[in-house]
């Protein structure tokens, strides 16, 4: 029912909103401040959305959790497609989005809503993850070297 009341409410405020602008400044001016903010946020969401792939990249290297890098970088993907889109009022949020702090509470917002399980068996902390910490293994010397020689 939300997405409905959405798809319905935001057309309905972007074409008020572009009847109001248009009437204050005009046609073409208004057309050039559409574009304007599409060129402008899609050059921004290419940087931070470079910059977002690099921190997930590093997140994964460093072994360290990748959820919000992951959250920011879907953001700023939203953010974007919502520049595409003609109107002013989906530009509003869409540069709302590339604000880093703004995406924070957004992401602070969603979290109080979403609920995170566990799915597969529970393991007992105390024990290695797999059997009893002995990994068998064969192994070959390639190149042998002599004990006590330098």
């Amino acid at each position: 029912m939300r997405l409905l009341v959405l798809f319905l409410v935001v057309p309905i405020v972007e074409i008020a909103l572009f009847i109001q602008v248009g009437g204050l400044i005009g046609l073409w001016p208004t057309l050039a401040i559409v574009i304007l903010t599409a060129v402008i946020g899609t050059t921004l969401m290419r940087a931070q959305g470079d910059r977002a792939w690099r921190e997930i990249q590093t997140s994964f290297g460093e072994m360290r959790d990748p959820t919000r890098p992951l959250a920011h970088g879907v953001m700023i993907l939203v953010a974007g497609m919502l520049l595409l889109t003609p109107g002013f009022f989906t530009d509003a949020v869409g540069l709302a989005l590339l604000v880093p702090r703004i995406r924070d509470a957004v992401m602070r917002q969603v979290a109080k809503r979403v609920t995170v399980t566990r799915v597969g068996p529970r393991r007992d902390p105390h024990r290695p993850p797999y059997g009893d910490g002995v990994i068998d293994g064969d192994y070959v010397v390639d190149h042998p070297v002599a004990i006590g020689r330098a």
